[in-house]
């Protein structure tokens, strides 16, 4: 923890808390903080900051781009989730769904996943609806 959270890292903490179930790139991040006196390196340096504290997860979105989920929203640590590989987005899977496939592979494999660290990477319905379907 910084041993103080100056007013550009409240604004950016702030504004993950409100979007907390979505991906977000520091690109869009920083257009949405501009007017809040955020600059485009305090995003970056303070993502990075966030990421090594556990409070914020990197996402790999379509192509090149990164993408940053906040990860310290109560709602996110028992969810698993899934990344759309086109748009970006992240969704938490249903709990029936989630439940199935982590006690699955528990029982099947002998392996324990990470709900609070997990994500599962494909093509969001909306953008299979799209023509977005190849992985």
């Amino acid at each position: 923890m910084p041993k103080y959270v100056t007013k550009q890292r409240r604004s950016l903490l702030g504004y993950l808390a409100s979007h907390a179930d979505e991906s977000l790139s520091a690109q869009q991040i920083a257009e949405a903080l501009s007017d809040s006196g955020v600059s485009v390196s305090a995003v970056y340096r303070n993502l990075t900051e966030l990421e090594n504290e556990g409070k914020v997860r990197r996402v790999k979105g379509g192509g090149r781009e990164v993408y940053y989920q906040y990860a310290a929203a109560e709602g996110c640590r028992a969810c698993l989730h899934m990344a759309c590989k086109v748009c970006g987005r992240t969704f938490h899977m249903g709990m029936l769904a989630a439940d199935t496939l982590v006690n699955s592979v528990e029982r099947e494999e002998h392996f324990q996943i990470d709900r609070e660290d997990t994500v599962i990477y494909g093509v969001c319905g909306n953008c299979r609806q799209h023509g977005g379907d190849s992985v």
